[in-house]
């Protein structure tokens, strides 16, 4: 017979073996695999000199971390980072909702224009690339066949250190906008009809409908596509590297690259694990300020 302590004790391992638990293990299990070992791997090799080469790596503690801080490079690729997250995040949130409010009025053909609008999004980042690479050409690209025929000089659209930017910017737009555009969209459909009713009835315009109900209405999915946007500007490395590589003469080169650079061609995984944390690091405080001012405009 089991004594009247071990029911209590079964009792509880039946509760913390619960059913849910059961289900979530293969998650939990590559979870951890996948996300956490790599997480804690990472952490340990930046406190050491790891490397591409033969040798066995030592531990030198925060000496990474504190050559990073010293590192004029990795300064100017952060800044790099969050010039192309400023020029890229307000375009992608005002012409995502200009295009959701053009589709949402109702325009002829609806779903040739939400496809338009949708598609390059579908498209992987080498051909995106190649295509915008065509479209750059000096001699024989269409945007400077056009600034010819507008009576307008050319532009070294890659490799002018003061165009080079904003070319990358301009390819993100078209490439990415028509996922904000669908966020838009949605938010757009769920508006209650009544509103708009009522606002009519009192001699609403179209304008003071939209400044008065549709803007206010779409506040909080503008703030998430904002927080969005910036977590991914913040990580831009593909469409930079096939088209800049980050010149010209590192002009657009942002962290992340940098860190491919550091590990991958001068071979110090361990000094670049570093300048990843101290990267993460940022990326991390910036999500909390954002989101600690989304609920305080939610109170």
């Amino acid at each position: 017979m089991s004594s009247p302590l071990a029911r209590p004790r079964a009792l509880a391992v039946r509760r913390l073996v619960s059913p849910g638990l059961l289900f979530a293990l293969p998650f939990l299990a590559l979870f951890a695999v996948f996300m956490l070992w790599p997480l804690g791997q990472g952490l340990w090799m930046s406190l050491t000199d790891a490397s591409l080469s033969a040798h066995s790596p030592s531990f030198v503690g925060a000496g990474n971390f504190t050559e990073a801080f010293r590192d004029a490079e990795m300064w100017r690729a952060l800044g790099h980072t969050v010039w192309f997250t400023a020029i890229s995040t307000v375009p992608l949130v005002v012409v995502a909702l200009g295009m959701a409010l053009l589709v949402h009025t109702g325009l002829p053909g609806q779903w040739v224009w939400r496809l338009a609008f949708f598609a390059p999004y579908l498209l992987p980042v080498g051909v995106v690339s190649l295509l915008w690479l065509w479209l750059y050409q000096p001699d024989l690209g269409l945007y400077n066949h056009l600034l010819d025929a507008l009576g307008l000089g050319q532009l070294a659209w890659l490799s002018d250190e003061s165009v080079a930017m904003w070319a990358v910017a301009l390819t993100t737009l078209w490439w990415t906008v028509g996922f904000n555009f669908l966020l838009y969209l949605a938010a757009l459909q769920s508006i209650p009809d009544h509103l708009y009713e009522a606002a009519a009835i009192d001699g609403a315009g179209a304008w003071r409908r939209l400044w008065s109900i549709t803007l206010p209405q779409l506040s909080r999915i503008t703030v998430v596509i904002t927080v969005l946007q910036i977590l991914a500007s913040l990580k831009v490395f593909d469409q930079v590297y096939l088209l800049t590589k980050g010149g010209p003469n590192n002009s657009t080169r942002p962290v992340v690259e940098y860190v491919y650079d550091v590990g991958f061609t001068g071979y110090r995984l361990g000094y670049a694990s570093a300048i990843s944390y101290i990267f993460f690091a940022l990326v991390v405080l910036a999500s909390a300020v954002q989101f600690a001012a989304l609920r305080r405009r939610e109170k």
